[in-house]
């Protein structure tokens, strides 16, 4: 991939939204020629943001509106101190979509936000009519093979019972150094860790309020109600959907794609060699051509 333009410019055009009265931050892209092709609305992983998509908006645009948001306490997003959950983010994204397009679109979600656009898919059909889930969270699996993370979380919590505690804590996890060393359990291909990524990763964190949403992001997740699992909301789409997963993800086991993939005979898998949890920005040129073949299809 050649890029001559800054991330800032590769993302669309960025603007605020007021949202249950936190500001949240969107941006979006017109198709550069004019159709009837359905728009994509894009929406990143935990702890990621709009700049997750960089390699892949301007791709997209070429064919399809593209428009990706900022989940409520991640990238320019309010760092909101609330009880968050895939129910709320998926409020968020239905808001979103009746307030600024009205029209049947292709979700497109990597890890915790492809749960958001599944559990939206369910909900609300009437505004999906394609739905894309890249190295798809199930919080069932979560319940099953977490609960030693559930421990270490209830640990650090404990720790954060000081607030000054939780700041010298970010203040050392947001290095870059450290930010470039975590990346590296989500993406095999190191060359794909660039500088460029690691600022976008780091700069929320540095946001006002950002010490106690880490907090209110811990504790949620903890919380059996956080999401409901695959298996009782997958069975239940008739859009047209799209399931891609890395061979190569450390984060959620690439077996756990073809158990997802037997729940609806309408879900079609793709397994990316070499790809780990984020195949969209690790090999951002193949996931585009992937993208795009499929969203002719259909």
């Amino acid at each position: 991939m050649i890029i001559n333009q800054s991330w800032q410019e590769r993302i669309g055009n960025q603007r605020d939204w007021v949202w249950r009265g936190w500001q949240t931050r969107y941006s979006y892209l017109k198709a550069k020629d004019n159709n009837n092709r359905p728009p994509v609305i894009l929406v990143h992983g935990f702890g990621a943001s709009i700049e997750h998509w960089r390699n892949n908006i301007p791709a997209i645009a070429k064919y399809h509106t593209v428009y990706a948001i900022d989940l409520l306490g991640f990238g320019a997003s309010r760092k909101a101190d609330t009880e968050y959950s895939a129910g709320l983010w998926t409020e968020q994204l239905h808001d979103f979509w009746q307030a600024f397009i009205g029209v049947p679109v292709i979700l497109v979600g990597n890890s915790i936000g492809s749960l958001v656009c599944l559990n939206a898919t369910t909900i609300y059909p009437e505004m999906v009519k394609g739905l894309v889930m890249l190295s798809l969270v199930d919080a069932s699996e979560r319940e099953d093979t977490l609960s030693s993370f559930r421990s270490l979380v209830t640990r650090i919590e404990s720790l954060f019972a000081f607030p000054w505690l939780i700041k010298k804590i970010l203040k050392t996890v947001r290095k870059p150094n450290l930010i470039r060393r975590g990346a590296g359990l989500a993406y095999p291909n190191k060359q794909a860790i660039t500088d460029e990524l690691v600022e976008i990763l780091s700069s929320p964190a540095y946001d006002q309020g950002s010490d106690q949403t880490f907090l209110c992001l811990f504790r949620s997740v903890r919380k059996a109600g956080f999401a409901k699992p695959v298996r009782d909301l997958l069975p239940q789409i008739t859009a047209p959907m799209l399931l891609i997963w890395g061979l190569q993800d450390k984060v959620i086991p690439p077996k756990q794609a073809r158990a997802i993939a037997s729940l609806n005979p309408r879900l079609k898998l793709l397994e990316l060699e070499g790809a780990g949890h984020c195949p969209h920005d690790e090999y951002p040129d193949k996931f585009n051509s992937l993208l795009l073949e499929w969203l002719e299809s259909i």
